[in-house]
């Protein structure tokens, strides 16, 4: 599953995008973090002072864990991105009878992902899409994370690139996809358990979407308000009463998500800064 650790990851990937310099990699984050939860003492920014709070407070002292986005197109070219959060990209599902990423203790190394950012109101700490760009393709994690943070961070074409004084609003969320399956109909996935990539031809046009696991319920849509939002994610105009006429391929996911507040980045990047580690 998604860990805080490729959370943090990716904060440490679009910071030092944004500040023009090299980020740290993932297995070393990965060890730092195990070490941030081992330390007893509170830490601190290179000038004496507290990052924002003990570990139990922001940090909540975790556990540690032992391609330019391609819009929903048409055969005609590419439709206007739409409201959600998620987007699809131009790759192939992987094979249906793919198993689930997580099982078993091995740790992950690959997986299709998404990596979401949402901007979080400082007055009622609501949040709000800011990017989400990801890939049914498998991914090494230490590429795919890196790159897709960057990306769905600048090059969301929904939004304006993200900027360096926008980071400490921000928040990320990490979904690793898993257990692919084909639907046998349109309605044979469940609210809050499965993601949707559906796919349609309608009047010589070739459609696509995706919505991730969380989506339908953040919204408190119906299996069917569902459908029809993707299909209008895709970019079909038909009359909202006709939707089962279209003859849909589901294609049901699963996703193991983590997410993370600046404010927690922060705080574990200012802890190894005082220890000379970074």
């Amino acid at each position: 599953m998604a860990t805080v650790e490729h959370c943090l990851y990716c904060f440490e990937s679009l910071a030092a995008h944004l500040a023009g310099r090299k980020s740290l990699a993932l297995e070393d984050i990965e060890k730092l973090y195990a070490e941030f939860c081992e330390a007893d003492d509170t830490p601190t920014g290179q000038d004496g002072s507290s990052s924002g709070g003990s570990k139990t407070g922001v940090m909540k002292k975790r556990i540690p864990a032992i391609s330019r986005l391609a819009t929903n197109s048409s055969s005609s070219g590419a439709s206007s991105p739409s409201s959600g959060s998620s987007m699809s990209l131009a790759t192939d599902t992987p094979d249906t009878s793919m198993s689930s990423l997580d099982r078993a203790s091995a740790p992950i190394t690959e997986s299709p992902l998404f990596v979401t950012w949402n901007t979080v109101s400082a007055r009622s700490g609501h949040t709000s899409l800011r990017g989400c760009i990801g890939t049914f393709e498998a991914q090494e994690l230490e590429d795919g994370l890196s790159s897709y943070a960057v990306t769905s961070a600048v090059h969301d074409m929904r939004f304006e690139p993200v900027s360096k004084r926008e980071l400490p609003t921000l928040e990320v969320a990490v979904t690793l996809l898993t257990d692919f399956e084909d639907c046998d109909d349109a309605m044979d996935w469940e609210l809050g358990t499965h993601g949707l990539r559906i796919s349609f031809s309608d009047r010589g046009r070739r459609y696509g979407a995706t919505y991730l696991p969380d989506v339908a319920s953040e919204q408190g849509w119906t299996k069917e308000e569902t459908l029809v939002s993707l299909m209008r994610k895709a970019g079909w105009v038909g009359k909202k009463d006709k939707w089962q006429d279209v003859d849909l391929k589901v294609v049901r996911y699963q996703g193991k998500k983590e997410h993370l507040q600046y404010p927690e980045y922060k705080q574990w990047r200012d802890w190894v800064e005082s220890q000379g580690k970074a």
